[in-house]
């Protein structure tokens, strides 16, 4: 039942140094819509290099296309566009060789005068978010109106927005237009919740074996401490010591009594019966 207990808690520690290695992808810069005249590159942060990642994009032309093939440079986890026209439009992401797909990004170029620089990645609750509608040619501070699931939120003189202390209810589909240049495509910012670490809940088996364990090695190591320090008194005190044992009567009549002892050493002695 020990030698069980041992497997079974060497196979916990297994499980629970084993991690999962994944990649996230990132753009630069961090947008998510883009003219035809930007550069743009994209990037695998791969916690293992061994598992292979590579760079996929869908578009409206293309499926599973691969960084190299058909668009972009680069290595395969790392990706360069110096040209992108509106086909590349589409949902991007990071593979591994055994098919574990990383955080997909939307992208969107547009061929037009306006567009909305806005998180690419999602955002945490809490955190404040800047807007900001640009034109290809013309400084980026004109005046703006910002609009969010086609309603107007404000307009902005400076041609950028913050939204502070962003919540779940801030997020949806934003888009922004600059008087006499036009309206720029629109895109899905993201909001997640706030991680507060808390301690990891234990099944009602896991807690069960867990108790178990815990019992076989409180009743267990005890008794393997105490033999042990037993067997090495035993050993120190026995070696070398003189020891006294009763002779045995030769005659039937003959009585025991305490006086009849012989002593013994730690060499062989022969006994007459």
């Amino acid at each position: 039942m020990e030698e069980t207990s041992l497997l079974c808690l060497l196979s916990l520690i297994s499980l629970l140094s084993c991690t999962t290695n994944q990649a996230r992808l990132t753009v630069s810069p961090s947008s998510s819509q883009f003219f035809e005249t930007d550069f743009v590159s994209l990037s695998c942060e791969e916690d293992d290099s061994s598992a292979g990642w590579t760079l996929r994009r869908n578009t409206s032309t293309e499926t599973r296309t691969q960084c190299g093939d058909v668009w972009g440079e680069g290595p395969g986890y790392f990706c360069s566009m110096k040209v992108i026209p509106e086909w590349d439009t589409g949902v991007y992401w990071c593979e591994s060789r055994e098919g574990a797909v990383s955080n997909m990004i939307n992208l969107t170029v547009t061929g037009g005068s306006v567009i909305l620089q806005s998180p690419v990645l999602p955002v945490m609750e809490g955190d404040d978010v800047t807007l900001l509608c640009k034109t290809e040619t013309t400084p980026s501070n004109l005046p703006a109106a910002f609009y969010k699931d086609g309603s107007l939120i404000r307009k902005q003189p400076t041609g950028h927005m913050t939204i502070q202390h962003v919540s779940r209810s801030d997020e949806g589909l934003y888009k922004c237009d600059i008087s006499s240049h036009g309206e720029s495509p629109s895109s899905w910012i993201t909001v997640t919740e706030k991680h507060i670490t808390t301690p990891l809940p234990l099944d009602s088996s896991l807690l069960h074996f867990v108790i178990r364990l815990l019992f076989h090695l409180v009743v267990f190591c005890p008794y393997v401490i105490s033999t042990v320090l037993m067997v090495s008194l035993y050993r120190k005190r026995a070696k070398g010591k003189i020891l006294r044992v009763p002779i045995l009567p030769t005659q039937p009549e003959q009585r025991l009594d305490d006086e009849h002892y012989d002593v013994i050493s730690d060499v062989t002695t022969e006994y007459h019966f």
